[in-house]
């Protein structure tokens, strides 16, 4: 049988992308080898540090934002740095060492921040990147990607490929890392990329650079793969650098099911397992707490609150001490 003239084209641009194998494999029904993969870009050598996602903090100004956080008892904030954030990307050369200087008073630190970068060409991703690495900034958090449903599967992986590698190369001239976040469920955008958490991983593994890797969400990995996630998270491992917490619940509203976030230690995400194994793969870094379930609207990042400031800061309160209390018990910390 001859080739498609469509097939041709669509192997040529996949192994000029590096994903040959990759599609190989995936064209045969088999599972990926998890032995390949070399691991290369997961060696952190960071230590735990506890942040709050500054996104729950909007209705504070930047230096009540670093005085509540460190009032908590956070290690420091992983600082919104898109649009609509903490910092606007346009006025990241000046704000962001502003923002610093606020939360180092503090007696924290910005351990890493949280951007919308899509685009290594993009003027605004030179800026930021070459802005927040001069402060001391290790780890950021890049924006998302999202399945084409008029291309094939492929062909979507090396579309991101192809991205990937160029954050790489632009991570590597500032020496910072970019973390790609895992995010379930479909967007206006279409279906993420990462969410299945395979895909990530085979790019990340062609990509193969220290300065790019994932920023690892057991919440959404859960939804994904619910009874399959510890194999997922053994398939990413290697190349995860930071990590982002939060619980939830699966719950029927007028007859469809949802995911609802609830406090830590209320939902169905099993620490014990979970953080067992993180010790287990070595896995260490920055992370990020994140607040979705209703806190008078911080969940959404509101600019204002519709509950008490004391309530909203209580909620907070117990979440980073039951984090901690798992991180005790699986001798993380």
């Amino acid at each position: 049988m001859k080739t498609s003239r469509r097939k041709f084209i669509v192997r040529s641009v996949l192994a000029t992308a590096g994903l040959s194998a990759v599609t190989e494999t995936l064209s045969k029904g088999m599972e990926p080898n998890t032995g390949s993969i070399s691991g290369s870009a997961g060696k952190i050598s960071d230590p735990f540090t506890i942040s709050i996602f500054s996104k729950h903090l909007h209705w504070l100004d930047w230096e009540e934002m670093a005085k509540t956080a460190a009032g908590m008892g956070f290690d420091g904030v992983d600082l919104t740095v898109r649009p609509g954030g903490h910092v606007l990307p346009e006025n990241v050369e000046t704000d962001l060492p502003k923002v610093m200087e606020a939360v180092k008073k503090a007696g924290i630190n910005i351990h890493m921040i949280t951007t919308s970068i899509t685009n290594a060409g993009d003027p605004l991703t030179g800026k930021i990147l070459r802005t927040a690495s001069s402060l001391g900034i290790r780890h950021y958090r890049t924006g998302y990607g999202y399945y084409d449903d008029s291309l094939s599967i492929r062909e979507n992986i090396a579309i991101m490929k192809e991205r990937l590698s160029g954050l790489a190369e632009i991570n590597e001239k500032y020496s910072i890392i970019g973390e790609y976040q895992n995010h379930s469920g479909v967007s206006g955008a279409g279906h993420y990329f990462g969410g299945p958490l395979w895909d990530l991983g085979w790019v990340l593994d062609e990509i193969n650079s220290e300065w790019l890797g994932a920023q690892y969400d057991i919440y959404h990995a859960m939804i994904e793969g619910g009874y399959s996630w510890p194999v997922d998270l053994k398939f990413i491992a290697p190349f995860i650098k930071s990590l982002d917490v939060k619980d939830f619940v699966w719950s029927k509203n007028q007859g469809k099911w949802s995911s609802d976030t609830v406090p830590l230690g209320e939902g169905m995400v099993d620490f014990g397992k979970y953080l067992a194994l993180i010790k287990q793969y070595n896995i260490s870094g920055p992370v990020s707490i994140h607040y979705e379930y209703p806190l008078g609207g911080a969940e959404h990042g509101d600019r204002t609150l519709t509950m008490k400031r004391d309530d909203v800061i209580s909620a907070m309160r117990k979440d980073l001490a039951t984090l901690k209390h798992h991180l005790k018990e699986a001798k993380l910390v």
